[in-house]
């Protein structure tokens, strides 16, 4: 029969049939070897001729059982193959060759294999026979609801893989004979055994998990003890193993099976102390096991039982070896923040709301950063772009962007980094990847109306190109153009707000934590903290704005709290002796701000019901965030919290003067733009001036100015000079405002300007009578290049002293002759032209009624309450007369001989002609009317 069969084999015919035919015979060869050993064992061991019949009989059956088993599986394993490459496998097939192996058993195998008539033939088998194992276990032969013909075939398929994993280690490990590809097929296969979807009791319900265990036990404790017993049969070898079989050890210990990871895990430590005997480190490992976590847990593997178990047995480990004991510390503490970030990542990346996916992804990269990962920085910090354009959030995708752009140089280098975005592939150099990019970064900029602070380095620092320099780049072209949008272009300021998110409920990332969020254009808070609650509807909201106790923070609940905060004014610290166009500070008012802050209003002492404003205290908390809004998200962690206690006084200083600035600002703007509405500088002033709105500082007047105040707080005496000085102050500030009112006022608003002219007569008076005379000397602002901002506060370090006052040089010095420009004067020249602003006040003081000198130091804090002066009027406290401001038409300006005022304005002072009359006493009513009408101004 073996013949014929061997004939209808290689012709490829009635492959089904010899199929059969080859099991039958098999079938009667086993029956006949089974009885030839019966006879054998029955015939004593005396009757040697009977004895050596016997022998003889029962290696010529064997002989047939091993041909017959050798063609069948041939057969089987050809007719796989074939199907296997026409797509149409048949699961008829790999049920016999199941049957096959199951009437195997320890002693077939030994003779099989002896049967090899070299070791090339055999490694060719065992090759053969891995890979076609593997591409069975991978492609599911059955349905995976046929649990019976599963398990069955992987009972099968562990016991040969053990048997062929004995002859491995007999045959193939000796130095002389020892085949990596042949080892690495064998790991590849066993943990792609482990890791099959069959075999995941987990994911089966009680009953069925009950059934499989009762009858087949957990496969997978059985591979996984033989993988690492034969991981630790490799001795010397395991060196050539690492890091490639990091990413299946490591996949193999991510399943959830408890008794699993305790025997596999420790394998991780083997790799790290292989290769640190031999290198004295074990970088490659830890390479490559933090970009096979990255993957893995990404893609739904490990849990918080893995991390714990992974940190206290790779740890215990360490411990037993000093030489790895802090390195490998190190290395634990790496992989576990690692892992805990991704676990968080993942647990949001499905939400429907993407928010938190952003705060997620944003820890990831920040970890790649600094562990100097570029490859995966890069890969998630597209991931975060994607997420922010799907939101339209187009200005935090460009700042996204921009880090990519920062690695990249001006140069003709390829690019090293993983080719990330659709413009990619096409771009072979660094200048043509960045140049690219920040055309991408410009486009999503000026969808999203954002700020452009982070582009300075879009242009070349020093000039690339071979000399001469080529024409502007249009990336320039560009960049210029976006940034004139920002003076031309009205952008509405965001709100920003503070979250807490309170309790043992929410994930790690949040927890217990206080973050600083962007709003959207025009987003109301009530939309906001309903889009903010949305993904936690169980959430409960604090209605206080302190911060919570211990009994919220440590309870098992969710409790956000929300409110409005306030930029902290960081453009005058930027742009401090600068001139600089208002449209700029007020963008840099809203923008590129890492300091925020929450004002809240208490009663401090016995309510008076004459002036409530007495005893009305601030508590100010101020905020800082990890990074500047906006950023690469809308929202970033709070890093530092302050509160500060701001009494009566302080605040009525500080409230005037932001009146004054105000005032000041709206100025500016008609100067600049004499096109502008006049509406909101009717509003602002008619809102100061009217008597029936008026009276915001008399209020203070009945607060602070009576000789008992001063009495009780001699300390005081500084800052009530300073609030009267700003009273003062205010007059030729309105003045000023009255008059580009009535220049531009239409004649129809001709008898609500000339109401105003009435009102603010008579507060003139009262003001320039008690709290003396400022003059403000105005000029017509003709300027040939771009517009100017006032600049106006105290620059405190530059005083000159003279004896006992601290004031400004008081006499004027001789006009000086030309002299030749050498190149210090040059230098000067320049400096002050840099520093040139346009001043609307210079001013004299007569008949001081107390030195400045005497009034105390200011504090640091206090600074930012007063204004700069410009660097050209400051020139002449070192004894330099600066040349005329060109910028100024009509009257020249002159700093010769002009105080400063303790609030640091400039211009003409004159005492009070009279003493300080008693203040009227004014309604409340009135007061909050006047402060309404002046943030309705605002």
């Amino acid at each position: 029969a073996v013949p014929i069969l061997q004939e209808l084999i290689e012709k490829g015919e009635e492959e089904d049939a010899c199929i059969e035919l080859l099991s039958n015979i098999l079938e009667v060869l086993y029956k006949a070897q089974k009885r030839a050993e019966e006879l054998r064992a029955q015939r004593g061991a005396g009757e040697g001729r009977h004895k050596d019949r016997g022998d003889a009989e029962l290696v010529k059956v064997k002989k047939h059982v091993q041909l017959i088993l050798e063609q069948l599986l041939h057969t089987v394993n050809r007719r796989v193959i074939v199907l296997d490459r026409e797509n149409a496998l048949r699961s008829h097939y790999v049920a016999c060759m199941a049957a096959i192996l199951s009437q195997m058993d320890k002693d077939h195998y030994s003779s099989y294999i002896k049967a090899f008539p070299s070791r090339p033939e055999l490694m060719d088998f065992l090759m053969e026979t891995f890979i076609l194992f593997k591409d069975l276990i991978g492609k599911m032969v059955y349905p995976s609801d046929w649990m019976v013909m599963n398990m069955v075939q992987n009972r099968e398929f562990l016991r040969a893989i053990n048997q062929f994993a004995a002859t491995l280690t007999e045959m193939f490990l000796s130095n002389s004979s020892f085949e990596l590809q042949l080892w690495n097929n064998y790991f590849h296969l066993a943990v792609a055994f482990l890791t099959q979807d069959s075999l995941q009791l987990e994911n089966f319900s009680q009953a069925k998990r009950n059934s499989i265990l009762a009858k087949y036990g957990d496969m997978r404790a059985t591979i996984g003890a033989a993988i690492r017993d034969m991981w630790y049969n490799l001795g010397h070898r395991k060196i050539e193993f690492i890091p490639s079989m990091v990413g299946p050890i490591l996949e193999m210990t991510l399943v959830p099976e408890l008794e699993l990871r305790k025997s596999t895990i420790p394998i991780f430590f083997d790799m790290m102390l292989c290769e640190y005997q031999l290198t004295e480190s074990f970088s490659q490992f830890e390479d490559e096991i933090l970009r096979k976590l990255d993957s893995e847990v990404e893609g739904g593997r490990g849990d918080e039982q893995y991390k714990q178990l992974f940190e206290s047995i790779l740890l215990s480990c360490c411990w037993r070896h000093p030489e790895l004991a802090k390195p490998g510390e190190n290395f634990v503490a790496l992989a576990t923040g690692l892992l805990e970030r991704l676990l968080d990542y993942r647990a949001v990346m499905n939400d429907e709301n993407k928010t938190y996916s952003m705060s997620c992804t944003v820890n990831l990269l920040n970890f790649y950063k600094e562990i100097d990962r570029q490859a995966m920085y890069i890969r998630y910090l597209y991931k975060l772009k994607d997420l922010h354009i799907s939101y339209e959030n187009y200005t935090e995708g460009a700042y996204t962007l921009l880090l990519h752009a920062r690695l990249l140089k001006w140069s003709d280098e390829a690019n090293t980094a993983p080719m990330q975005g659709l413009h990619s592939p096409s771009l072979h150099s660094q200048r043509q990847l960045k140049e690219a990019l920040y055309n991408q970064i410009i486009d999503y900029f000026d969808q999203g109306k954002g700020g452009m602070g982070g582009l300075h380095g879009s242009r070349p620092t020093a000039s690339p190109w071979p000399c001469p320099a080529p024409a502007p780049l249009p990336l320039q072209q560009r960049e210029a153009k976006f940034y004139e949008k920002i003076l031309k272009v009205l952008r509405p300021s965001p709100d920003y707000f503070a979250v807490g998110y309170y309790g043992q409920g929410f994930p790690t990332f949040l927890r217990n934590k206080v973050f600083i969020y962007r709003g959207k254009e025009y987003e109301r808070r009530e939309d906001f903290e309903m889009r903010l609650l949305s993904p936690f509807p169980n959430a409960e909201k604090l209605k206080s704005t302190s911060p919570p106790g211990q009994d919220i923070t440590g309870s098992l609940g969710q409790y956000i709290q929300c409110f409005t905060v306030q930029p902290a004014e960081e453009a005058k610290v930027r742009f401090k002796s600068r001139s600089i166009p208002e449209q700029i500070t007020n963008f840099y008012k809203a923008n590129h701000v890492q300091k925020f802050s929450y004002s809240r209003p208490f009663r401090k002492g016995p309510k008076d019901p004459d002036n409530e404003f007495a005893t009305m205290w601030i508590e100010r908390t101020t905020f800082i965030t990890a990074y500047p809004l906006p950023g690469i998200l809308r929202w970033f962690a709070v890093t530092s919290t302050t509160t500060t206690i701001i009494s009566p006084l302080e605040n009525a200083i500080e409230t005037m003067m932001k009146t004054n600035e105000k005032i000041m600002s709206e100025i500016n703007r008609h100067q600049n733009d004499p096109s502008l509405p006049i509406n909101p500088l009717s509003m602002l002033l008619n809102g100061i001036v009217d008597p029936a709105v008026m009276g915001g500082f008399a209020k203070y007047e009945m607060a602070f100015f009576q000789e008992s105040y001063l009495q009780e707080h001699p300390e005081d005496e500084g800052n009530i000079e300073k609030l009267k000085d700003l009273i003062a102050w205010q007059t030729p500030l309105l003045a000023e405002g009255i008059r580009i009112h009535g220049r531009k006022v239409t004649e129809d608003l001709r008898p609500f300007h000339e109401r105003m002219e009435q009102c603010f007569v008579q507060l003139r008076a009262k003001v320039e009578s008690q709290y003396g005379v400022r003059e403000m000397v105005c000029f017509e602002d003709r300027r040939s290049g771009r517009p100017r901002s006032m600049a106006w506060g105290p620059n405190w370090d530059r005083l000159s002293h003279a004896g006992d006052r601290r004031v400004l040089c008081t006499e004027a010095p001789p006009t000086p002759k030309p002299a030749p420009r050498t190149s210090e004067s040059e230098d000067c020249r320049n400096e002050r032209k840099e520093n040139r602003s346009s001043t609307f006040f210079g001013y004299r003081r007569k008949d001081l009624c107390q030195s400045i000198s005497e009034l105390p130091e200011p504090k640091d804090e206090k600074r930012r309450l007063s204004c700069n002066v410009s660097e050209s009027s400051l020139g002449s406290s070192e004894g330099k007369q600066p040349p005329p401001s060109r910028d100024a038409a009509g009257a020249q300006l002159s700093t010769a001989g002009l105080p400063l005022s303790p609030t640091g304005f400039g211009g003409r002072v004159k005492s009070a002609s009279k003493a300080l009359p008693l203040p009227r006493k004014i309604s409340p009513t009135v007061y909050e009317t006047f402060l309404e009408q002046s943030d309705a101004a605002t």
